[in-house]
């Protein structure tokens, strides 16, 4: 792929659902091994890359504190869903000869690494991967957020959100075969029109940070890269 990576550091959010099954759910190898050829073939180019990841192939601490349970439980539980993909991710990045690390917000005595931002930045200097896992550690608060906040510590230049479509659109492609895909959008308009993009704590977190958002479909091969070298890709959130 020729050019310049416009974005040095990123921030990559991949949902727990794209580890699932066809319906989301379950834990996938296969989808496990396609993503981290994925994510191999992008830091091959030499970015700084990290990645937070979601738990809701597992279980949705949102969902279960709906349906009558402690939703600070839940949500605990929900956070130990994502340390499970992180650890799984991890390992079969290294059977790619990707070093990774798995940086939890909530304590995994042995198993994970406390995220601490110096750690961070050396393993960047040493081209290794970052996994970051247990949400921001705080129930009420989804893994779109941690996304949004882990990317603003680590400076990243980009958060890259994937997504099972070609990006945001005015309504669900999937069921309404007539809706357009936005190339570009503010923060506002997202803020404004509700778009459902991610929850709006980390809209605002963005915005309050410059932090540009590209949404973009992972299921397309190759599309990691192109959005790291600034490719038309998705669609764009910024100022």
């Amino acid at each position: 792929m020729g050019g310049n990576i416009k974005y040095k550091r990123v921030l990559l959010k991949i949902s727990g659902e794209s580890f699932g099954d066809k319906t989301g759910r379950g834990i996938n190898t296969e989808q496990f091994s396609r993503l981290a050829k994925e994510i191999k073939e992008a830091s091959d180019t030499g970015i700084e890359l990290a990645i937070v990841v979601g738990g809701g192939n597992i279980l949705r601490g949102a969902k279960l504190g709906k349906s009558g349970k402690s939703r600070i439980r839940a949500d605990q539980i929900g956070m130990i869903a994502t340390t499970i993909n992180a650890l799984l991710l991890q390992d079969i990045l290294e059977e790619f000869d990707v070093k990774a690390h798995v940086k939890s917000a909530i304590e995994v005595k042995d198993i994970t690494e406390p995220f601490l931002i110096q750690n961070c930045l050396e393993y960047f200097k040493e081209r290794n991967i970052i996994i970051f896992a247990g949400g921001t550690g705080n129930p009420f608060f989804t893994t779109d957020t941690a996304a949004a906040l882990r990317a603003i510590e680590i400076n990243a230049n980009v958060m890259l959100k994937a997504t099972h479509v070609d990006g945001v659109y005015t309504d669900d492609p999937l069921k309404n075969a007539t809706a357009k895909l936005y190339k570009k959008l503010t923060y506002m308009d997202v803020l404004n029109n509700r778009l459902g993009v991610m929850d709006l704590t980390a809209v605002s977190l963005s915005m309050e940070n410059k932090l540009p958002i590209i949404v973009f479909n992972m299921n397309v091969r190759g599309n990691i890269q192109k959005a790291v070298f600034g490719e038309d890709i998705g669609t764009y959130i910024g100022e």
